[in-house]
């Protein structure tokens, strides 16, 4: 009788761990690619019909002419000076520090703002996700693997992502980002920057990302954010993303 205890509890743990986790699998738009905005479009309401325009003109990018908003990432004064040559520069009309102007990738976490959509793949080892805009990619590894010290002296605009699953939730340590890319908007970060996720389906087809920044050196304090996605119906003609040729478009950018 009193093993019976330990008994139940062992098959307990062992009907966790061999708990399916949820598919992420299929395409999805935004509904607050600009974090905590409420609401927005059905998925794929309003997308775009032909090729995307020039890159000057798809950049989601404010220049911060309008300062900065309360909801956006405390900046230590080190990097808010960074932040103000970013947006001056900006302002006098170049590109320099625009990424997506430059047919570069958004980088992490701003990629997972996902403006244009994303589809997201996944099976037992890891779960891709890619952006329309630019043709983002990120992975996130679920087989246990960790960074090499050559992978963390070469940082990448992804990141190098690392995930595991507590339930029915997708939890995702991000190192090694490029540090000349942004949180989010303009805000520069440091090469100390982590990104920790924790994504669910909140619903069947609404899918949520909680995600929070550290870096002791750019932030006085971690940030976070929430993004919500929702997945287009299989032969909505949403459900398949466009190709992004974006150098096509550099031509034709000022």
């Amino acid at each position: 009788m009193r093993a019976t205890p330990l008994v139940l509890g062992l098959a307990t743990a062992a009907a966790l761990c061999a708990q399916t986790p949820p598919d992420f699998s299929g395409v999805y738009y935004p509904i607050n690619p600009f974090g905590r905005f409420v609401g927005g479009p059905a998925a794929g309401a309003g997308q775009r019909q032909g090729p995307p325009p020039k890159p000057t003109a798809s950049a989601p990018l404010a220049d911060g002419s309008q300062g900065r908003r309360p909801d956006e990432p405390s900046l230590t004064p080190e990097y808010m000076a960074k932040w103000q040559t970013i947006s001056k520069t900006l302002i006098a009309g170049s590109s320099q520090y625009d990424l997506t102007a430059r047919c570069l990738p958004p980088g992490m976490p701003a990629m997972m703002s996902m403006f244009y959509g994303m589809e997201v793949m996944q099976n037992k080892d890891k779960i891709t996700f890619f952006s329309e805009l630019n043709d983002a990619l990120r992975r996130v590894y679920l087989d246990g693997r960790k960074p090499s010290q050559k992978v963390l002296d070469d940082p990448t605009y992804a990141g190098y992502s690392m995930g595991h699953w507590e339930g029915d939730t997708l939890v995702v340590d991000t190192v090694a980002v490029r540090d000349d890319t942004f949180i989010e908007g303009i805000t520069p970060h440091s090469d100390q920057m982590t990104v920790h996720e924790r994504i669910r389906l909140k619903e069947p087809g609404l899918l949520e990302d909680r995600i929070t920044v550290t870096d002791p050196k750019a932030l006085t304090k971690p940030w976070e954010t929430v993004k919500t996605y929702r997945k287009a119906k299989p032969g909505s003609g949403t459900d398949v993303l466009r190709e992004f040729a974006c150098p096509e478009g550099l031509s034709e950018a000022k």
